[in-house]
This record gives structure tokens, sequence and C-alpha cells, in this order.
């Protein structure tokens, strides 16, 4: 398709950055009413726990790869839920970059770009399902999906609030703080290297927020409040202007609230 002027391009990439926008909005959307309906059938499940805890039949049975795989679905739908909003920005460079390059339409080349990144996520989530797994049949985790260990919470917080300072965590934060940067090193032409490209952004995401996921079994790992301020944390983090402020403040309230839980439990 060929576009006869400048301001008819402009015109087409604003309209593929709605189309698009409006689908990460709804994709977004969807991953947020799943987690509100497992969230009301988790608290169900935890009322039949603890009722059965109350008649002397608690115990901790061991979890099947049915299991693992209801959890490693439960985390890759919470990832996208959090960090999809996150990535808008470069996901909507990518559709306006595409579509000046080659005039045709982008939609197939962005959506193997949100693929690759969707799957360095999907990486993350199944690290985060065998944890969880150790964490209940270590008897660490409630059934609420809450930590049960005060070191164990303490440690978690302590953790995530040092890394929150550390170099690897500044330089894959300045990749997601920068998408005309990392597209201008990274670019890759085709569906392949859109998906490579995708994959590659992930993991810098990954790199920079793996900590801050962890906090979820302090919390609960389906505390929805707690999802949305670490998602809504993420954001600021990655597109405020003063975000890295931001995020080495929240290292510190880490910090001192890991010790502060550490120091209780001695």
């Amino acid at each position: 398709m060929s576009v006869d002027s400048p301001a008819a391009l402009e015109r087409l990439i604003h309209r593929d950055r709605l189309l698009v926008g409006l689908a990460l909005a709804g994709i977004t959307a969807l991953a947020w009413v799943y987690l509100l309906r497992m969230a009301v059938g988790m608290r169900a499940a935890v009322l039949e726990a603890d009722m059965h805890a109350a008649m002397g039949m608690s115990s901790t049975p061991g979890w099947g790869l049915a299991e693992l795989f209801a959890l490693f679905s439960m985390w890759s739908i919470m990832m996208v839920a959090m960090m999809l909003p996150s990535a808008a920005p470069v996901i909507l460079l990518v559709v306006g970059t595409y579509r000046r390059r080659s005039g045709s339409p982008p939609h197939a080349l962005t959506a193997s770009f949100g693929a690759g990144y969707v799957v360095a996520w999907a990486g993350f989530s199944a690290a985060a399902a065998l944890f969880q797994t150790f964490l209940h049949q270590s008897a660490l985790l409630s059934a609420g999906m809450v930590s049960r260990s005060t070191l164990f919470g303490g440690a978690v917080l302590l953790v995530a609030g040092v890394y929150q300072w550390l170099p690897i965590k500044n330089a894959c934060l300045s990749h997601c703080r920068s998408p005309l940067g990392f597209l201008t090193h990274e670019w890759r032409e085709g569906p392949g290297g859109a998906f490579i490209m995708g994959c590659r952004h992930g993991l810098f995401c990954v790199g920079c927020c793996w900590a801050l996921m962890t906090l979820l079994f302090v919390a609960g790992v389906m505390n929805l409040l707690w999802v949305a301020a670490i998602a809504a944390f993420v954001l600021i983090e990655k597109i405020a202007p003063q975000g890295l402020r931001v995020g080495r403040a929240t290292g510190l309230l880490l910090v001192f609230w890991g010790l502060y839980i550490l120091g209780s439990a001695v």
C-alpha cells in the first residue's frame, strides 16, 4: 500500500496505534476479569480449607502436573494484566516504525512482537509456579497463598529492596524507560525479527521487575490490591520522569521493612 503524503502516513500511524492501543486495553481488561473470577473462587476455597482445619482435617497435600499447569496459567495471565500496560509505549512505537519502514499494515508484525514479550514473561511464570509449588510442599504458604514464615517474608522484602539499587536493575530499567533506544539497538525485520525483539524486551522487563513480583508471596499471590499496586508502581517506574528516584526510595522502604520483620522474628 502506497502512501501519497507524509500527512496521510501520519493518519495511518495514528489509526494503527489507536487499534493496537484498544487491543492492548481489551487484553488487559480480560486478564483482570480472569483474576477477579479466580480470586472469588480462591476465597471460597480458603474458607473451605479453614473449616477443615477447624475440624482437625488440616493437611498439605502434594501438587501434581494439573496443579502446576494451573499455577503457570494463573501467573502467566497475571503477568499480562500487570505488565502489558507498561509495555504499551514500546509496542505503540513498534507499530509506527513498521508502518514508516514498509508502508504496509504492521498489525501482524506488532502481534509477533507482543507474542515475544508475553513468552518472556511466560518463562518467569513457569519459574514462579515451580517456586510456589516448592513453598506449598514446604508448608511455607497458607491456603490463601500467603507466607506463613516471618523469616521468609522478611527475607523477600529485603532482597526486593536491595535489588532496586543493584546495577543490573538499573541497566534493565534503562532499556524499559527508553523504548526508542531499545529499538535503535535491537531492531530486526520480519515476523521472526519482531518476535525476537519482543522476547529481548520482555527479558529486560523480567530483569527489571522479577524481585517486585516475589512480594506477592508475602502479601498473597492472589491479593489483587497488591497486584494492582505493584502494576501501578512498575508503570510509574518505567514512564514517570522521576521513576528512577521513586524506585530507589521504594527499595529503601522495602529494606527497612524487611529488616524490621526479621528483627521482630529474632
